[in-house]
């Protein structure tokens, strides 16, 4: 397959500026392509994904990815569709770009005849003077040809200011100089990028002279089958900073994908051969109790952003979890794998007997409860099941000196922190 073939494969191409202009440029020679985001955070989440795993398909192919964090454009915020973006100051801005630019680093090769290229738009726009702006940029782009624009036609009942309403010109600046320094000729974004993507070729147009090939290609929006949003868990986005959301987390994210969805995960996020992706969906329809695909999805996206180590973490806590047999997790692993589990902090260090701490804990209601929890055996002790009621949680309870895992019947977790 060629590569815009392996794309309409698996769904990735959403809208083309030139379909026949591209594949027959993409037939003829390599080109240098980009996709940008703004350092609005300090972190990516898996929805800014998409784009640039896409970007990096073309890469693996043979192409030149430029990878644009934008310092500029991040001082001034892409229209939203329903408010006015909250200005940053230029600290913060600097601040997440660092951030960006490392994890973005995980995805690229920078090495090589190809290797990616990062840049800033701050770089080229910070100097420009407002005269300038006006004159060489504004005068290209008419107001009605703007307000056309979705989202700035969306915004124009609530209103929207003018810093916002030149962002699109500042994206499409970012193209053009692209084109002209970096020979450009593609930008790859969302669905929701297609307006600022066609001011850019319209700056090229109109500034380069009519000769100039350039194109724009946009990606769908990530959707769940069940209609709930892509990238959201009850604890929030799921980012790819492993101090927000821990590899282990990451992990679990992609291997608890619906049966609906994950299939169509592994032809959007991971490099799996379509002879691979198709034997994980003939598993999913005739096995599907063995999750081959969702353990394919999982492994490969947490090797590609967190590292084999990381990987490798995850799932030894997974199937700790699982099994119930936790005495074998550092305290690093416990610390991510009950990352969200009720706590307690026994402050003193002392020896407690176990009625005492279950009930100090909460973890149950009542002595007499406590008691009876015990002597049932539905309490265990980092993995081990505890029915003396004269059992005393000593320093050899506690994993690394800083923990004690508590279960509780055969799901309720507690830690007990020292």
């Amino acid at each position: 397959m060629s590569l815009l073939e392996d794309l309409q494969w698996r769904g990735i191409l959403y809208q083309q500026t030139d379909e026949a202009g591209l594949k027959e440029t993409l037939e003829k020679e390599k080109i240098s392509l980009y996709c940008g985001m703004d350092p609005t955070g300090d972190s990516m989440h898996i929805g800014h994904l998409l784009p640039f795993l896409t970007l990096r398909r073309f890469q693996n192919h043979g192409h030149r990815p430029i990878v644009l964090v934008g310092g500029a454009t991040g001082l001034i915020g892409d229209p939203k569709a329903t408010e006015e973006r909250t200005l940053q100051t230029i600290e913060t801005v600097q601040h997440n770009v660092e951030c960006l630019t490392k994890q973005l680093h995980t995805i690229f090769d920078f090495e090589g005849e190809n290797g990616a290229v990062m840049v800033n738009n701050y770089d080229w726009t910070s100097q420009l003077s407002l005269i300038a702006f006006l004159r060489d940029f504004g005068k290209h782009v008419g107001v009605n040809y703007m307000l056309a624009k979705d989202t700035i036609a969306s915004r124009l009942e609530t209103g929207i200011s003018f810093t916002e309403f030149t962002y699109t010109i500042m994206q499409g600046m970012d193209f053009k100089h692209l084109y002209e320094n970096h020979q450009c000729k593609l930008q790859i974004g969302g669905s929701d990028q297609w307006g600022n993507i066609t001011t850019g070729l319209e700056l090229i147009r109109k500034m380069v002279g009519d000769g100039a090939k350039a194109y724009g290609m946009t990606i769908p929006l990530v959707t769940k089958a069940d209609g709930t949003k892509f990238g959201k868990t009850e604890g929030g986005a799921v980012w790819l900073d492993p101090e927000k959301t821990t590899p282990y987390e990451f992990y679990q994210f992609w291997i608890n994908a619906a049966d609906a969805d994950v299939i169509k995960y592994l032809k959007y996020f991971t490099f799996l051969s379509r002879e691979e992706i198709e034997a994980l969906e003939q598993s999913v329809q005739e096995e599907a109790h063995l999750r081959k695909a969702q353990k394919a999805l999982a492994e490969e996206m947490t090797r590609m952003i967190h590292g084999e180590d990381a990987l490798n973490q995850a799932i030894k806590i997974s199937e700790a979890l699982f099994s119930g047999e936790i005495s074998n997790l550092s305290a690093a692993e416990i610390k991510q794998g009950f990352k969200d589990v009720p706590s307690y902090e026994h402050s003193t260090g002392e020896e407690i007997n176990i009625v005492d701490v279950l009930v100090e804990a909460k973890i149950s209601s009542s002595k007499r409860q406590a008691r009876e929890d015990v002597s049932n055996g539905a309490v265990y002790i980092n993995g081990e099941r505890v029915t003396e009621l004269e059992y005393v949680l000593s320093e050899k309870d506690r994993i690394e000196g800083q923990f004690t895992v508590i279960r509780r019947g055969k799901k309720k977790y507690f830690l007990i922190k020292y």
